[in-house]
């Protein structure tokens, strides 16, 4: 459903994630990847994978992507090299979202776009040159191992409404995770849950592009 507060001429600028916004992520492909080298079965990686602290100062650029492995080493008990580790990792990427580059393209037209999405070193490099195109259509992309900061922490949103340089009630933000929604509606801006890209093209119709 489209929240209420969208209405035409209501945003001066649009900021999207990317994981399941413009880019297609299946997590699964990664454990599958890392079953496969390990001999296992990808029962035995369930559950025992999880966003600790090490992954979120791995998305802050706090620690290198071989520092990140080498906790996985212990979590996962898994006994494989950072080779095999990367490739499970980047595997991750299915392709961009059906019908977003097109959406991305007509808002283009009319409002500057903006991207912030929690990363990592690896990812940005793995998938920066792969999804040009799509990116193509942002001004800037704030990525948390870049600028430290990383969703749904306050500052992390204050940084991006500053850099934006908008009063945060007229960015649109788009994110397919509640907790990110709501840590961007507690700092003033105008979100919207995605779960499709339908969710995209309603909330852009109804701001009138």
């Amino acid at each position: 459903m489209t929240p209420p507060l969208l209405a035409p001429g209501a945003a001066d600028a649009l900021l999207f994630d990317l994981g399941r916004v413009v880019i297609d992520i299946d997590f699964n492909k990664t454990l599958a990847c890392w079953a496969g080298h390990a001999g296992c079965e990808v029962a035995h990686l369930v559950g025992r994978f999880s966003p600790d602290q090490t992954f979120k100062r791995h998305e802050t650029g706090e620690i290198s992507d071989a520092e990140f492995f080498e906790s996985l080493r212990t979590s996962l008990g898994l006994k494989l090299s950072d080779a095999q580790f990367l490739e499970g990792w980047t595997a991750i990427f299915v392709g961009e979202m059906p019908g977003i580059a097109p959406l991305l393209a007509r808002a283009a037209k009319r409002l500057p776009l903006y991207a912030f999405s929690n990363t990592n070193g690896a990812h940005v490099e793995h998938f920066s040159p792969r999804y040009a195109a799509v990116l193509g259509h942002f001004r800037k992309i704030f990525l948390s191992s870049a600028i430290g900061l990383r969703k749904p922490d306050a500052a992390a949103y204050d940084h991006v409404v500053q850099a934006v340089g908008a009063a945060a009630s007229r960015i649109v933000f788009f994110d397919d995770l509640a907790e990110n929604i709501e840590g961007a509606r507690a700092r003033g801006l105008t979100a919207v849950h995605v779960t499709s890209p339908d969710d995209v093209a309603e909330a852009l119709a109804a701001l009138g592009i």
